[in-house]
């Protein structure tokens, strides 16, 4: 196989989708002569059989078994088809792939990833101060790791609440034995911090760009979430153009010099702007650019590899984006090839 080589994590496209399958997309749709390689941590994450944008799938040991046992699966990937890259998707397994940057550049494989500092700096437990610094708001938020913690916290807020995860899961809830439910169902999950946070009225604005590291963007693109998932997914959209949310990222950039991918989640009630979150890789409607004709894993790609890269984020506002369900045909050989060699059929 010629080309490049990418590998990509997150290919669980199910209804709490991650964004490998939409960075794979992008790229197989770009000018680039590419073989995507899909990084899987579950034998049934659909990516795995979607062959028509994932060239080939290997089952890695999950991040809580620490950086060497995924280092020593990615050498055995390059050793036996290449690999010049990874974009890793995923929250979970993002600090393992910053702290050993290093790493995988000794061993000639890229990526494109924010610094230590910048990744704590957009932590939900901290981002008060940089949503001040920003000139917008962020909601009253408490970190609490047990229940009485959580009763706390609510004394101080308004039903409805969010409970929400530190990587993962955010759940309205309108009264004490819901929120409580909820605790305990992330906390079961993911572990602690658990945050409550007050709920803030407007509409979700979000932003998906990428920053070249200097203060500077590789394009940026803004939409307006219409349906949502049980767990607040983006599931339909619209592009907008919203000069004040836009000149927030700009400032978020140049604030952070910001290297890599991110998501900025916004809640915005006329001239007000609260920041809910900010994700520091590819949200899941990373591909919505890409069909706006702003592909920013192109651009990730190529500014990476030292190339000159279109920065522009010309696109139309008003154009929908429409996720659905889609069902592939596989043989169940193919999941038990997972299973037993860890990864997919040549």
């Amino acid at each position: 196989m010629k080309g490049l080589k990418i590998a990509l994590s997150g290919i669980n496209d199910t209804d709490n989708p991650g964004p490998g399958v939409g960075v794979a997309r992008s790229l197989k749709e770009s000018n680039l002569d590419v073989t995507t390689i899909g990084l899987s941590y579950d034998i049934q994450d659909p990516g795995n059989y979607m062959g028509f944008v994932i060239d080939k799938s290997f089952v890695l040991p999950y991040p809580n078994k620490g950086w060497q046992a995924i280092f020593l699966h990615l050498l055995k990937i390059k050793q036996k088809m290449g690999l010049d890259m990874v974009l890793p998707n995923l929250d979970a397994e993002l600090p393992l792939y910053i702290k050993h940057q290093s790493d995988l550049e000794k061993e000639g494989i890229k990526s494109f990833l924010p610094t230590q500092e910048q990744f704590d700096l957009r932590a939900k437990e901290h981002l008060a101060p940089l949503s001040e610094a920003l000139g917008i708001f962020y909601p009253k938020t408490f970190k609490t790791t047990n229940v009485e913690e959580l009763k706390e916290a609510l004394k101080e807020l308004d039903f409805p609440a969010v409970v929400k995860g530190n990587y993962y899961k955010a759940y309205i809830v309108s009264n004490l034995s819901d929120a409580i439910r909820r605790f305990s169902e992330i906390a079961n999950e993911w572990g602690y911090p658990i945050l409550v946070q007050e709920m803030v009225k407007g509409d979700e604005l979000n932003v998906v760009g990428v920053g070249d590291g200097k203060g500077g963007s590789l394009g940026m693109v803004a939409a307006k979430k219409m349906t949502t998932t049980a767990m607040g997914k983006f599931w339909n959209g619209i592009s907008i153009e919203h000069k004040a949310l836009m000149e927030v990222a700009e400032k978020f950039l140049k604030k952070t010099s910001w290297r890599g991918a991110f998501e900025l989640e916004c809640m915005v009630d006329g001239n007000t702007i609260y920041m809910i979150e900010i994700n520091p890789r590819f949200p899941a409607w990373v591909y919505f650019a890409t069909g706006l004709g702003v592909n920013l894993p192109q651009r990730l790609v190529d500014f990476s590899m030292g190339k000159e890269v279109d920065t522009q984020s010309n696109y139309q506002a008003g154009k929908m984006m429409i996720r659905y369900t889609y069902e592939t045909i596989a043989d169940i050989q193919e999941l038990s090839h997972l299973a037993t060699q860890g990864e997919s059929y040549e």
